[in-house]
C-alpha cells in the first residue's frame, strides 16, 4: 500500500485494487489539488477545504458519515466525533473520523478533530497502525493536543497534517512546533510512504510527507 499527501487533510491511499482519497479541497484553500483519481472519497465534514469532490476524478463512492462500509475490498468505519461546546449557544464542531482497513493495516484519519477523545472513544477505534493527525491548531488539534492524542492511540506511524504550507489562505502553525512537542529536532520528508504489515516499525515513528501539487 502507498500513501501520498496532497496537502492539508487530503491523502491518497492506494493498494493493488482500490484508491481512497480523503478530504479533497477547493482552490479557496490556496493550494492546488492535482485532480487525483479515486474509487472512494471520504469527507470529514461539510467545508470546501474538506469536501470538494468535484476536484477528484473517476466514478467514486462518497463516504461522508458514520457507519460501516465495504467498497472494493476496502473496509471503512466512520465515527462521528463532535467537539465540546464552549458556550451554551455555540454549535459544536462537526467532524467524522475514519478508520480505513487496507492490506491488513488500519489507517485512522482524524479529519478536523478539535478535542482530546475520551478513553472510550479511543477504544472504539480499535488498534490503529497509521494515524493521520491535525497538528496546526485553528479549528483542529494544536501541537500539544496532537501529542496527547498520539499517546492515547499509540499508533506505529504518525503522519501529521493540517499545518502551515506556503500559499495557504488560513493561518495554521508550522509542523516544526509539533515536532518540538514530540521531542524531535527535525524529521526527514519522504515523497510517498510505501507500507506493508511486516514493514511497520516497533515503536511510534513520525513520517513527514511532501505535499504533492
Amino acid at each position: 500500500m502507498e500513501i501520498t499527501w496532497y496537502g492539508h487533510a487530503c491523502f491518497r491511499l492506494k493498494d493493488r485494487n482500490t484508491t481512497v482519497v480523503t478530504d479533497p479541497y477547493d482552490k479557496t484553500l490556496g493550494l492546488s489539488l492535482p485532480r487525483p483519481k479515486a474509487d472512494i472519497v471520504t469527507i470529514s465534514h461539510a467545508s470546501p477545504h474538506h469536501n470538494h469532490t468535484a476536484g477528484v476524478k473517476g466514478e467514486f463512492k462518497v463516504v461522508d458519515g458514520p457507519g460501516e462500509y465495504e467498497i472494493g475490498g476496502v473496509f471503512i468505519t466512520g465515527i462521528h466525533l463532535t467537539g465540546p461546546k464552549k458556550n451554551s449557544g455555540d454549535d459544536a464542531a462537526q467532524n467524522n473520523i475514519y478508520v480505513i482497513y487496507m492490506e491488513d493495516i488500519a489507517i485512522c484519519h482524524l479529519g478536523d478533530l478539535s478535542h482530546i477523545p475520551t478513553q472510550n472513544q479511543v477504544e472504539d477505534l480499535g488498534s490503529i497502525e497509521v494515524l493521520m493527525v491535525p497538528v496546526g491548531g485553528q479549528n483542529a488539534l494544536n501541537a500539544a493536543q496532537a501529542a496527547e492524542v498520539i499517546s492515547l492511540i499509540e499508533p506505529y506511524i504518525v503522519i501529521p497534517m493540517h499545518y502551515y504550507l506556503p500559499g495557504l489562505t488560513i493561518k495554521l502553525d508550522p509542523v516544526e512546533k509539533f515536532l518540538k512537542e514530540m521531542g524531535l529536532a527535525k524529521a526527514d520528508t519522504t515523497d510517498t510512504l510505501k507500507l506493508t504489515r511486516s514493514s511497520l516499525p516497533e515503536e511510534t515513528q513520525i513520517v513527514l510527507l511532501e505535499a504533492k501539487s
